[in-house]
């Protein structure tokens, strides 16, 4: 065995010997911490909505502590101003909060948490409470685009922001807009136009654009889909236009934009073979390619996943896969519902749609299809002629008419909400379906629910009988009406006249 002196000459070097002696004080040291605990107080290392600008598609933040929180203390004392309620769930040391609905568009909000402690804290004790925490973020703005109807806007594509009160005039006076779809960062809209000519061109001879709004949001990340496209880094000035589509070799007639904003679908007809007739596809800027199934020539509409469309067929409504003419060997329909006739929307999280069918009594029955049992929510003499989902799958709102009784077909429009909750627990039409507004009777009424379901916008258009132009029919006097809606059904609100005229609005997301 060594002795201590035999041991001190394997080292004879002053610094050797130094070393050691930090070395057992280090040690001595972290025994004593491990022994007394770590005092320093738990934090919010990452809060995924700090500074953001969400939209309703955002229904989640997240927030990541530096050590496990007791989770009680920590869901007594979050706050939100102002409130959105939600639920909270944990994963380790990360907490979500689902919201019940999406945040109210054009607000700010600020999330606090203060005396909340660490899962191995005591009682009283001050070393484990959590440093206090804010942060702030947004809702985007609302904003929504509409065709001007006088004056040099007549025609042209209109942007508003209510939220700012700003007005942008976005196309130019050579192009008269027939339908525009926005892209899901607002940073474009896409549209269909024609030029304005001497003598006027046809309707058939549309191309489509897309053009720049000016804004810029600074969304949080996508958890769900990191991959899904973001803003641009740099903003762009307004007005910038890019064609996407020609009608050289083909006309182009109705199209669609996929919700994840990367999938066109327009229906062309070739201008040298009237039996050349189809839906196209355009994804990723890439060139427009034929979609292989020859059965997409009826009225269609993307599916919310953007991997199919729904098409009327002249027995029902087939879901088909979109693929272009590359892969002949997914032709055949996904799916087949023989006794419906349009299908009018589908909700935003693509488990349900609404669909119409056309009875042999000439009445006309919705239909909510959701994971394969197809349920009658509504029966009318009328016509059903739009429907939106709110933001929680809960309400339909619905655009109908009543047929006027007389010798001369007349329908009256009139807008309605149709509570999907007491339609699923089985009660009667009488119950469920809630007139909001009767409209005035005309040809036809663009009508768009709000991303944060809080209100309607439609128009009442007025036909100017000294337009001749079958491109465009200046449509003076067109109002755009705002209906608040309270998410209270049996509360009555009264639509709010725009002070602009124009017509087809839409809301951006």
């Amino acid at each position: 065995m060594q002795t201590p002196r035999e041991s001190l000459r394997k080292f004879p070097q002053p610094l050797d010997r130094v070393a050691i002696g930090l070395m057992v004080v280090l040690i001595v040291l972290i025994g004593v911490l491990l022994l007394s605990g770590d005092r320093s107080a738990p934090r919010i290392r990452e809060f995924n909505w700090d500074g953001k600008q969400v939209g309703a598609d955002d229904r989640a933040f997240l927030l990541a502590f530096s050590r496990p929180m007791d989770h009680p203390s920590v869901e007594q004392n979050l706050k939100i101003q102002p409130d959105l309620r939600g639920r909270i769930s944990w994963a380790g040391r990360r907490m979500a909060y689902t919201l019940d609905q999406p945040a109210p568009y054009g607000t700010e909000f600020t999330v606090s948490l203060t005396n909340a402690r660490d899962r191995f804290s005591k009682e009283g004790a001050n070393n484990g409470i959590l440093r206090d925490f804010q942060a702030k973020f947004k809702s985007r703005d609302r904003v929504l685009a509409f065709i001007g109807a006088e004056g040099n806007e007549a025609g042209r594509l209109i942007l508003y922001n209510l939220t700012q009160q700003d007005k942008k005039i976005l196309t130019p006076e050579n192009l008269a807009v027939m339908d525009f779809k926005a892209y899901p960062q607002n940073d474009r809209i896409l549209f269909s136009a024609v030029e304005r000519t001497n003598p006027p061109q046809s309707l058939a001879e549309q191309k489509l654009f897309t053009v720049t709004t000016g804004i810029q949001i600074n969304a949080p990340a996508d958890l769900s889909a990191p991959s899904a496209p973001t803003a641009s880094a740099s903003p762009t000035q307004p007005g910038q236009i890019t064609q996407i589509l020609d009608n050289r070799d083909y006309q182009n007639l109705k199209f669609d934009l996929s919700q994840d904003g990367r999938t066109v679908v327009v229906q062309r007809l070739s201008r040298r073979d009237p039996n050349d007739a189809g839906a196209w596809l355009l994804r990723d800027g890439q060139p427009a390619k034929p979609i292989s199934n020859q059965q997409t020539g009826g009225d269609f509409l993307i599916t919310p996943d953007g991997g199919s469309i729904a098409v009327a067929q002249g027995q029902g409504l087939a879901i088909l896969p979109l693929q272009p003419n590359a892969e002949q060997d997914q032709t055949q329909p996904l799916d087949f519902l023989p006794k419906f006739g349009t299908v009018l929307n589908f909700s935003p999280d693509g488990t349900a749609a609404v669909m119409v069918k056309f009875n042999t009594d000439y009445t006309r029955s919705m239909f909510l299809v959701s994971q394969g049992v197809q349920k009658e929510i509504l029966k009318i003499s009328g016509s059903i002629v739009r429907a939106n989902f709110a933001p929680n799958n809960q309400v339909l709102y619905c655009l109908l008419t009543n047929l006027i009784p007389g010798n001369t077909f007349q329908e009256q429009p009139y807008l309605a909400a149709i509570d999907l909750k007491a339609v699923r627990e089985g009660k009667p039409m009488e119950q469920t379906l809630r007139p909001l507004v009767l409209l005035p009777n005309q040809r036809e009424i663009q009508v768009d629910l709000a991303p944060d379901g809080k209100a309607l916008i439609f128009d009442q258009t007025q036909a100017d009988d000294r337009a001749k132009s079958e491109v465009s029919q200046a449509l003076s006097g067109s109002k755009l009406w705002l209906l608040p809606l309270k998410g209270d059904l049996s509360a009555k609100t009264q639509p709010e006249e725009l002070p602009f005229r124009g017509l087809h609005p839409r809301w951006l997301p």
